[in-house]
């Protein structure tokens, strides 16, 4: 395992920083040319699960796979984790498109403009994590990730996909402490003038 991939397990492995698992639609994530189309859903796992290696995603009659990954709220992504097959099985080329669920073939991906294309390492035995730019992903409800140039041409396989950001309900937590007093505030005095004008009647029909 690299010395990146160490850091990525200290970090996710003791502290779960910004790990989206929980965020992600894994009913609803699909892919294209797979050997068994199912198996999409099979890269979705906890963290504790990463190292797994009998649950992968191959590619079918090539050495191309799309992977549609929905999200159940808004996300803000930061980098996305990957665990890829080894020797001639390993994906060269990662494509990224956000809030596209519409890409549907291979040609349709080929004519769209990607917002992100990634170069992959070789060689990484470990999750390896791949830094985005979070002004680009920063409210995001799908992905699409178009996976191609095998080191051995034929296919391409995949161990794990994940996912480091922030939820929009992780975000409104940060910041709850801070937009309750203002909440509340108006509502108190709103409740003092009534008690107010309650008890000056009180006092008039006595």
């Amino acid at each position: 395992m690299s010395h990146d991939a160490d850091s990525v397990s200290e970090q996710l492995g003791e502290f779960d920083l910004g790990n989206l698992y929980r965020s992600i639609d894994k009913h609803n994530v699909h892919g294209l040319n797979l050997t068994v189309p199912e198996d999409a859903q099979a890269l979705i796992k906890p963290w504790d699960e990463r190292d797994d290696t009998s649950k992968f995603a191959e590619s079918g009659v090539d050495d191309q796979i799309i992977i549609h990954v929905p999200f159940t709220q808004n996300v803000r992504l930061r980098s996305v984790l990957l665990k890829l097959g080894r020797g001639e099985l390993t994906p060269r080329r990662m494509r990224i498109y956000a809030n596209r669920p519409n890409i549907v073939d291979f040609s349709e991906a080929e004519d769209v403009t990607p917002h992100i294309d990634i170069a992959l390492l070789e060689g990484e035995t470990g999750v390896t994590e791949y830094p985005l730019r979070t002004a680009s992903f920063a409210n995001i409800h799908s992905l699409s990730l178009f996976f191609s140039d095998a080191v051995g041409g034929d296919s391409i396989r995949l161990y794990f996909l994940g996912f480091r950001g922030d939820s929009r309900s992780q975000r409104k937590e940060g910041t709850q402490k801070l937009e309750i007093p203002a909440q509340v505030a108006p509502d108190a005095k709103l409740i003092d003038r009534l008690q107010e004008k309650s008890g000056g009647q009180q006092t008039t029909a006595r």
